[in-house]
């Protein structure tokens, strides 16, 4: 198991601060890319979700209140700004289609769906040396996908870097320069968790996340 390293200053904050590094390389990601049983797969995990949560419960559910707590220490509001898992889970049950994207992006947020756990996913070839993660500096710009122009940090919001750039907002948004496109064969997945969330959880999020990957992107991984 590889797990992200995390600044000691963060660690006497948050001790139980943890994410898992998994990668994967030979994957296959074209839009076109004929994927069989992803239909089937999309079908069986909403039905799923449907009859474990309700829009009304869903917020009381252990795991979600736990990245719900973290969001509010980090200076991110989880009511305008949900957690991954719980965006995409409340967009099911309120009866709206599961977000094809690619084979690569679908298998990811179906993993997040049936865990609840946030993954983050960056184009390996694109980073640079190792990741870690730490407090954001003051003043410091992060560009992210969908974002027109940069962001400037206040200090309070944990971040995810390599050697030369930030990569995440911990764990809410990806960078730009790092986002995984079609032509992406290298994906380095963060499976991130919050305090509240043990290890257990997170390996068994990596496990689902191994399989939809593997069944839907012909990837292979790669061993630490």
């Amino acid at each position: 198991m590889q797990w992200l390293e995390v600044h000691p200053d963060l660690l006497s904050e948050f001790p139980d601060l943890r994410a898992i590094i998994t990668k994967f390389k030979g994957i296959n990601i074209k839009s076109n890319n004929s994927n069989i049983g992803i239909d089937e797969l999309i079908s069986n995990i909403t039905k799923e979700t449907r009859s474990k949560y309700t829009l009304e419960n869903l917020k009381e559910v252990t795991i979600i209140k736990a990245y719900r707590s973290f969001f509010w220490k980090v200076g991110i509001d989880p009511t305008k700004t949900r957690p991954a898992a719980e965006a995409l889970i409340r967009r099911i049950l309120a009866g709206k289609p599961f977000p094809k994207v690619n084979p690569l992006v679908d298998a990811y947020n179906l993993s997040s769906i049936i865990s609840g756990v946030p993954i983050a996913a960056f184009d390996t070839r694109r980073l640079n040396g190792d990741l870690k993660m730490r407090r954001a500096v003051k003043g410091e710009s992060f560009l992210g996908i969908g974002m027109e122009n940069p962001q400037t940090l206040t200090g309070v919001e944990v971040v995810v870097e390599d050697e030369k750039k930030l990569v995440a907002i911990y764990p809410y948004r990806d960078a730009d320069y790092s986002k995984v496109t079609e032509n992406t064969m290298e994906v380095t997945f963060l499976v991130c968790g919050v305090p509240g969330v043990g290890e257990d959880v997170l390996e068994s999020a990596k496990k689902v996340l191994i399989r939809n990957v593997t069944n839907l992107c012909q990837g292979t991984l790669v061993e630490p």
